[in-house]
């Protein structure tokens, strides 16, 4: 079986598992779905008893009240099925997103930021017509019309007959025009995938192709893609309308041998039951009205079916190891020791770790030093807890990495990067993000430990100035200093610094370091770097080559 056959039956397999666990939701909508349909009938009673003159007041009584309660039942099931669909969707997204997390960057650089996006946000949504409208469809395409039949043949079973006959001819129409719905649907969120990924492309980008004349070709170029999408959709809306014909065709022709019956009947006088023959012709839209909800349904399980390609694409959450009793660490004072790791990003490439080894006692510095791609950043991955080692042992504490919840490991570790990662907002919320209930003395005495304030002051806002996303408005400086004050504030006992002044100018590198040498104070610390800042920290210098060790010196 081909990886594309195996991703089909993955995704085959999901959904069914998919709509066993979305039946026990779907249980108010069917039961308000049934109620209605008994209600259509009251009224196609009613109705043909006022149209025959047969207690007039009472049926028109009676036809009011019926479709007062129908609303009402309509109603229900419409708040039923948003109540299954959003918490259907909100299971899944819980589910996708830890998966995500706890897939680390070894996904991320796998894939399209873009892509995952999808999966997070157009995938999960795309499934909603599965749970709130496809599963209670299904059933109500089946109990409903035979309610319908069974009241129909009662009062003329040559009319049940012609229903049900007429009927079967939908779900034989919906499995023709259902072999071309699945792939329209794969197509088209493909097309949507592919459009989302460059635009996200061209945004971040934008600086640069203007800068290089290529904004008109890359418009065309979104243009094209745009318009990929725009014909992959109107191929799917063309076999729901396909789908859509079939049922009004079958609809049509069980009212029109219907009339042909009741209508030679009447001319030959045979026609023993007005209001029965009447209620009938009432009945036939109630009769196809639960499967012309099915048709529209229809469409969902193949958009469904569509997106579980990708959802289960994602790989699954870890198997559960056995319990084990540590599951926190001491958080005033770190060690660390890597005990022969070894990890590989691709297995067709050589290991970013190489039996790794070496130990920080808890307040001292380790510089790790060396080329680019020798596996400094991947050490940071792993103490970050992005990534686990394929062997080998991270210990903190003398305890194993692994063991500890992420929560105690995010506490006692504060990181600062390349590019600090700053969010749409004010300084003052970027600051705080690191400890939101910390005190303004708090957050002061960070501001003046990192320096911050030297800048913030001639601000026209003060801290209350607003940056772009990353840091959209500051300078490379500034935006480190403000990710030393995070830093500052969060008071973390390990702090790992990975290239932080790696783009800035040697004067606000000076800065920079000067901040970064107070925060490093009575803390352990793990510096990746090979420019200036390596020899600004005082401690062992560890130099790496192909992930391991090379060499050691007592000063950096």
């Amino acid at each position: 079986m081909s990886d594309v056959d195996k991703a089909k039956a993955a995704a085959r397999a999901w959904v069914k598992r998919e709509q066993r666990a979305g039946r026990r939701p779907a249980r108010p909508v069917i039961v308000m779905g049934l109620l209605g349909t008994i209600l259509a009938i009251c009224q196609a009673f009613c109705a043909a008893s006022v149209l025959t003159g047969k207690a007039v007041v009472l049926s028109l009584a009676g036809f009011a009240i019926a479709a007062l309660l129908r609303a009402g039942s309509g109603y229900a099931a419409d708040r039923a099925a948003f109540t299954a669909g959003a918490a259907a969707r909100r299971r899944l997204r819980t589910d996708i997103v830890t998966r995500l997390a706890r897939a680390r960057p070894t996904l991320a650089h796998a894939r399209h930021s873009a892509e995952l996006a999808a999966v997070v946000v157009d995938r999960i949504e795309a499934l909603d017509g599965l749970f709130a409208r496809f599963i209670p469809a299904t059933a109500l395409a089946v109990a409903a019309p035979v309610i319908v039949a069974v009241v129909a043949a009662l009062l003329d079973p040559v009319a049940g007959l012609i229903l049900l006959l007429t009927g079967l001819l939908v779900p034989a129409a919906m499995a023709l025009s259902g072999l071309g719905a699945a792939a329209a649907a794969r197509d088209q969120f493909l097309a949507l995938t592919r459009l989302q990924a460059r635009f996200l492309d061209r945004i971040r980008g934008i600086a640069t192709i203007i800068m290089h004349g290529r904004s008109d070709d890359e418009a065309n170029a979104l243009a094209g893609a745009a318009d990929e999408l725009r014909v992959r959709t109107m191929r799917v809306l063309r076999v729901a309308f396909l789908s859509s014909a079939a049922l009004d065709l079958a609809a049509a022709l069980a009212l029109v041998l219907l009339a042909l019956r009741y209508g030679q009947q009447w001319r030959a006088g045979a026609l023993a039951d007005p209001r029965a023959a009447l209620m009938v012709l009432l009945l036939t839209p109630e009769f196809f009205a639960p499967l012309r909800a099915f048709s529209a349904a229809y469409q969902d399980m193949f958009h469904a079916s569509a997106a579980a390609e990708a959802l289960t694409d994602v790989p699954p959450m870890p198997a559960a190891g056995p319990l084990r009793d540590i599951r926190t660490v001491e958080t005033r004072a770190v060690s660390v020791q890597f005990e022969d790791v070894r990890l590989s990003w691709d297995r067709s490439r050589k290991p970013a770790l190489n039996g790794l080894s070496f130990r920080v006692p808890a307040g001292e510095t380790v510089v790790l030093a060396g080329p680019s791609g020798a596996g400094k950043t991947t050490v940071m991955e792993i103490l970050l807890g992005f990534v686990r080692p394929d062997s080998g042992r991270v210990v903190i504490n003398g305890r194993d990495i692994n063991d500890l919840v992420p929560q105690a490991l995010s506490a006692i570790i504060a990181w600062i990067g390349q590019r600090p990662v700053l969010f749409s907002g004010t300084i003052r919320d970027n600051i705080l993000f690191a400890r939101p209930g910390a005190t303004e003395a708090e957050l002061a005495e960070a501001l003046r430990a990192a320096r911050v304030d030297s800048f913030v002051e001639q601000l026209p806002e003060g801290l209350e100035t607003k940056v772009g996303e990353g840091g959209y408005g500051l300078s490379g400086g500034q935006a480190q200093r403000i990710a030393i004050a995070r830093a500052f504030l969060k008071n973390a006992p390990l702090l790992l610094l990975d290239e932080p002044t790696a783009h800035l100018d040697p004067a606000t590198e000076s800065e920079v370091l000067d901040g970064l040498r107070r925060l490093a104070a009575g803390r352990t610390v793990i510096l990746a770097s090979h420019s200036a800042a390596a020899r600004a920290f005082s401690g062992r210098r560890l130099d790496i080559r192909d992930g391991r060790i090379e060499s050691a010196r007592g000063a950096a």
